[in-house]
């Protein structure tokens, strides 16, 4: 397993150079377009923030500053490199690959995280902490207002792929763009949805009247059998096109559906908005892929539509996909 940095312009002296005594602290950078200011978490394989086996390992935004406000920050209570959920921003998370044919002590594969051991149970759990086996190799370019991730696995059962994954905040715009691209070198077909999180602390803002969730066209929540709804009906409003909240959450309350549903099978349709109406800022988030499926969920800390996008790449194949994250504030709407 190897992790290979390099480093563009003034930043280098911050982060690993050759030679250097590794530093015990999580390597992390800042980048600015001179409107947004962003501090980042970069992989690591030995003293990286986030190395547990749930997210992506690129791109863990742990601050972004646009005039003043501040969207995302640690909204979970303890902190440990080695727990699922314990990681900050617009984090993605990959279905497993080959875990079902995987026998127990085999390894199956996570996109952004590398080859991992299955253990004795029923069914995959990303609550679980997996070991990994083989973590592939990372390479990390970091530039003023950019950072450019690619994490290679080369074999493990079949599997095999280079992924990168850019977080730039755009030249002369409030924006935040993350664009992936994931190419297939391996022997088998690669069939996998991924979701992003997007774990918004907007000013602090605890989860309550002040929070809302808006898309471009009328919602509702999946009551059909297979699908799970958890507290909206004491805490959540979901009201023609915005979900938002009667009160402020108490220490363990939380809300879930497994189905936000009124989107069509278009690209246009992946887009929605979170403001916090007491503070006046928020941000409209935009894919350019048709939506899988919209899960919501939120805490007492974070607010977090989670839209999912399906990928199938043959061998050989490559697919690009990315998100538009345009901040503004009440007055400038």
């Amino acid at each position: 397993m190897r992790i290979t940095y390099a480093i563009a312009g003034l930043l280098s002296v911050l982060l690993i150079a050759a030679g250097f005594k590794r530093s015990s602290k999580p390597p992390q950078t800042e980048i600015s377009n001179g409107i947004i200011t962003a501090n980042l978490y970069l992989p690591d394989h030995e003293n990286g923030y986030y190395r547990a086996s749930r997210f992506d390992w690129s791109g863990v935004i742990s601050s972004l500053e646009y005039k003043g406000h501040n969207y995302f920050g640690q909204w979970f209570e303890n902190y440990d490199p080695m727990t699922n959920d314990a990681i900050m921003g617009p984090v993605e998370d990959f279905s497993p690959l080959g875990y079902e044919e995987a026998v127990e002590g085999a390894v199956f594969v996570k996109i952004g995280i590398g080859a991992l051991k299955k253990i004795k149970e029923e069914n995959y759990r990303f609550s679980h902490t997996y070991d990994l086996v083989n973590g592939g190799e990372w390479k990390v370019k970091v530039h003023k207002n950019r950072v450019a991730f690619t994490h290679e696995l080369l074999d493990a059962n079949g599997y095999a792929y280079q992924y990168t994954k850019v977080v730039e905040l755009v030249k002369g715009k409030p924006n935040l763009e993350i664009r992936h691209k994931l190419k297939n070198t391996g022997k088998k077909s690669i069939k996998t949805s991924v979701y992003n999180h997007n774990f918004f602390v907007i000013d602090q803002e605890l989860t309550g009247p002040n929070i809302e969730t808006t898309f471009p066209y009328d919602i509702y929540l999946d009551n059909s059998e297979n699908k799970k709804v958890l507290n909206f009906d004491s805490l959540g409003i979901v009201s023609d096109r915005t979900i938002s909240f009667k009160r402020y959450f108490k220490k363990g309350e939380n809300v879930y559906s497994s189905g936000i549903m009124g989107f069509r099978d278009i690209p246009e349709d992946y887009q929605f908005s979170v403001l916090n109406t007491k503070t006046g800022a928020g941000v409209k988030v935009q894919g350019d892929k048709a939506l899988e499926k919209i899960v919501y969920w939120a805490n007492a800390r974070t607010y977090c539509a989670e839209p999912y996008i399906p990928l199938n790449l043959q061998p050989g194949e490559t697919i690009q996909w990315k998100y538009d994250y345009n901040f503004f504030t009440m007055d400038e709407e």
